[in-house]
């Protein structure tokens, strides 16, 4: 059995989404989900990975609108990294985590792949020295991607993640080169170029005002290359705000989104959509924090100083010399605050609160000067989940008989 439902809940939750609710009759009526009384009980009190941020550059040879960083000539030394990687350990074992994550980022970490190499070999050490779990990830535009690189990738069982927000000119809108040009070409090619050689990347896409309506488009040519991607809300900052027409038009976005959805359920892929098609909403799991900011989450800037989100990257808290960086950034009351749903006013009584949990707090606090309020995107989420659940049950019900597809509500 895949997921429980609590039939009595209909009334209390009051969604009214016609075809959501027949897309649920579904479910029950092919086993994939059961009728109970049991209420809400698997709210996630607490992480099993700790996550690390590892600014490997401050460089980059792209100039995308929506960037927080002011690109200096700055990168972390191999000492640093070392230091980044220790300190990661300490906290993970200090914590009682069973398993790292490293996201090596920038800038653009693909000027720093030797490093890369370096500091996961390093940490693979340390993983199998401490009996601990290693995953690791590339956060990358793509354009330098090589054939070199992509086997050394491979060797490392290292993921890649590719920032693609649409086809041509949407694309170009948001991520040109330094000296305007549109990099679109060069970040199809190298998707294409991973995939030729054996490794499939993840797709993160930004959506904006300004690329909302270009959505179906780019989300056909994801499915068709059968790729992995996260759909992320542009979020503005310090150095985009100048930019106003990506500002989330509540009307746009909700449309591009359903245009996009109605691509996906023509083209149903056969892994879950529920961890990453609406923004920080994490729909496979219920839980109380929108992300691990504060709870199991470090970033670590090209000199080692560590701040708790990589959007905050300029105000660190703590540096890789304290002996539990992670204990110093849990205790900070200064920063970014990543309340529990439960503290959030306007979500407390909220049918999707643990799944969506009240949205990005940076997110929420430009807007309202709070971080205890609903996001000031809530009507999107709302107006978007039902129909993010229907393609889930549709996805469910298209591969139902087929073994090799592991489904997950």
């Amino acid at each position: 059995m895949l997921s429980t439902f609590n039939n009595s809940e209909k009334c209390e939750y009051n969604l009214d989404d016609l075809e959501l609710w027949e897309t649920i009759t579904k479910f029950l009526d092919h086993g994939l989900i059961r009728d109970t009384n049991t209420t809400l009980s698997s709210v996630r009190a607490e992480y099993q990975t700790l996550n690390a941020w590892l600014h490997l550059t401050d460089r980059c040879n792209l100039r995308c609108s929506y960037c927080y960083l002011p690109h200096v000539r700055e990168d972390m030394s191999l000492e640093t990294g070392y230091a980044t990687i220790d300190a990661t350990f300490r906290s993970a074992l200090a914590n009682g985590f069973k398993q790292v994550k490293l996201k090596y980022a920038g800038g653009e970490p693909l000027l720093r792949f030797p490093l890369i190499i370096e500091l996961h070999n390093y940490a693979q050490s340390l993983a199998e020295k401490n009996v601990l779990g290693l995953e690791g990830v590339v956060l990358s535009n793509g354009t330098l991607l090589a054939p070199d690189m992509i086997e050394t990738l491979k060797s490392l069982d290292l993921r890649l993640m590719i920032s693609l927000d649409g086809m041509g000119k949407y694309h170009d809108s948001h991520r040109p080169y330094a000296g305007g040009r549109g990099s679109f070409a060069d970040v199809a090619e190298a998707v294409d170029l991973a995939l030729a050689n054996g490794l499939v990347p993840n797709i993160s896409l930004t959506v904006s005002s300004r690329t909302a309506e270009g959505l179906p488009e780019v989300m056909a040519w994801i499915l068709e290359r059968d790729l992995p991607f996260s759909l992320n809300f542009y979020r503005e900052n310090e150095l985009s705000a100048s930019h106003e027409d990506m500002r989330l038009d509540e009307e746009k976005i909700i449309n591009g989104m359903l245009a996009a959805f109605k691509v996906i359920e023509h083209n149903l892929p056969r892994r879950s959509l529920l961890g990453g098609i609406i923004d920080r909403a994490n729909l496979s799991a219920s839980h109380a924090h929108t992300c691990g900011v504060g709870q199991n989450y470090l970033v670590f800037d090209q000199n080692g100083q560590i701040a708790k989100c990589q959007m905050h990257i300029r105000k660190p808290i703590t540096d890789v010399y304290v002996a539990d960086p992670l204990a110093v950034i849990r205790a900070d009351q200064i920063g970014i605050q990543n309340l529990s749903v439960e503290e959030k006013e306007g979500c407390k009584t909220c049918e999707w609160k643990y799944w969506c949990t009240g949205g990005c707090p940076l997110e929420t606090y430009r807007a309202t000067g709070r971080y205890d309020v609903k996001s000031p995107n809530c009507n999107i989420y709302k107006a978007l989940y039902p129909k993010a659940v229907r393609l889930e049950g549709l996805r469910l019900l298209k591969y139902q008989d087929d073994p090799e597809v592991v489904v997950k509500l």
